[in-house]
């Protein structure tokens, strides 16, 4: 349901491989990729994740039929909440990683599909791409997964209301205009394109690359300028006292690659 390979230079590719079902989530593969993502948390060698799917689309959401139709379907308010929990956990979980996430979109992502792919740091997608979170057309709220959140972030609170309000899909293109999708590839190129880009950001050292996604998404709510360049500050000063600091300024002068090893 969920395969983790750990390819050179830091990279692992984390892969949603349930095509028969468009990658649909269900709650043994919900718990597999929570594991995975802490197993992949306490691996200091893990530098950037790249999140991909087997088959035709990204991944479809929610598995209705079997987590809600099926025998093990909540019942009542307190067992909706659990369930609801558990696939949000999973968002915020691959948000507030400690490593950045690029996500490798073909076909379609819709719901919590939707919510992964907006809760990564940078979104690849070849032409097939769709997002889509259709809940308000079935008497749900379109807040959910991190959506809410995120989208707005992404595109604007505008064009993320219209979005959301009328659940129309956003394909790959406008997604590419409008900068919720940061490259748009060749079809069957999102997940090469992605690999690329992981490789680049893990050729930094890893204080650098945590820290750096950790004070965007910090200062995203920072309360002021003041509050954003304090927390600039505290992490910059603490960077130029690292080996690795010290090791680019030497490869800086002597005309060469630093070699980065993470103190």
């Amino acid at each position: 349901m969920i395969a983790a390979e750990t390819l050179s230079d830091g990279v692992t590719v984390l892969t949603l491989n349930r095509p028969q079902s468009a990658n649909a989530l269900t709650l043994p593969m919900v718990a597999k990729f929570r594991e995975t993502i802490a197993r992949l948390n306490a691996d200091v060698g893990v530098r950037v994740v790249v999140l991909a799917a087997q088959g035709k689309a990204f991944c479809a959401g929610l598995d209705l039929k079997e987590v809600l139709m099926g025998e093990d379907a909540p019942e009542g308010p307190i067992e909706n909440m659990e369930l609801q929990e558990r696939f949000s956990g999973l968002m915020r979980e691959v948000a507030e990683a400690r490593f950045p996430v690029v996500a490798a979109i073909e076909g379609a992502a819709v719901g919590a599909g939707m919510g992964l792919a907006v809760g990564a740091d940078i979104r690849v997608a070849g032409p097939g791409a769709r997002f889509l979170n259709g809940a308000v057309r079935i008497g749900l709220s379109a807040g959910e997964c991190g959506i809410s959140y995120h989208l707005p972030r992404l595109i604007g609170s505008g064009r993320a209301a219209e979005v959301m309000l009328t659940g129309r899909p956003v394909d790959a293109a406008e997604a590419h205009a409008i900068g919720l999708v940061t490259t748009l590839t060749e079809a069957g190129g999102a997940l090469d394109a992605a690999i690329a880009v992981a490789r680049q950001i893990a050729e930094n050292s890893p204080y650098a690359i945590k820290h750096t996604k950790q004070v965007m998404r910090a200062n995203i709510d920072a309360p002021s300028l003041g509050a954003a360049i304090e927390l600039e500050n505290h992490v910059q000063c603490l960077a130029l006292g690292t080996d690795d600091f010290r090791e680019a300024c030497a490869a800086f002068a002597e005309k060469r690659k630093p070699r980065f090893v993470g103190r």
